[in-house]
């Protein structure tokens, strides 16, 4: 009688090998658009964490509303940061995840010890310039995603935009 193999019986041969991606999109336009997108996450860690690290640290006359609004922004913020690395899984790449690769890639300066020194006018500038930083960062990474027809990714970023454009805005209005 033949015996047959069950998925818990041993096999001398090897595992299927993964199939190649194959999403539509070349090679070199996965890795383009994967290595934008790993400069985007790095900004979007770099700000989420400052605007985590003001809300635990501001004070001042407008505490309450900063407060509530940095938690606001930091938890949108750490919910995004994961569709991002997803994505860039998704394009067949290991998304950045150590402190040294996110500051290597942001373009958002790291500041130690800026919340012990800065009032809470200081602290929204910096969250207002930091949120423009990812915005010209996701502009630079959404033209390459359009002209290769990446719409998942064109899609992502045009939501990021929207977000931290509006974040912006409401800042910079606490400065006028």
């Amino acid at each position: 009688m033949a015996r047959t193999q069950t998925a818990t019986s041993k096999s001398s041969s090897a595992p299927a090998a993964a199939p190649a991606i194959d999403i539509g999109l070349s090679g070199a336009q996965r890795k383009q658009i994967a290595e934008g997108l790993s400069r985007f996450l790095a900004d979007s860690f770099t700000l989420y964490l400052k605007t985590h690290n003001f809300h635990w640290n501001v004070t001042g006359p407008m505490f309450n509303t900063l407060h509530l609004m940095f938690e606001t922004q930091y938890t949108e913020q750490w919910t995004a940061l994961d569709l991002v690395a997803e994505r860039i899984r998704a394009l067949g790449y290991n998304a950045p995840g150590s402190y040294a690769e996110f500051d290597r890639l942001s373009s958002i300066p790291e500041e130690p010890g800026l919340a012990d020194t800065a009032d809470w006018r200081e602290m929204v500038r910096q969250l207002t310039v930091g949120n423009e930083a990812v915005c010209r960062t996701a502009r630079k990474v959404l033209e390459g995603a359009d002209d290769a027809g990446d719409d998942p990714t064109v899609d992502l970023l045009t939501q990021r935009l929207q977000t931290h454009e509006k974040n912006a805005w409401m800042l910079r209005s606490l400065l006028q």
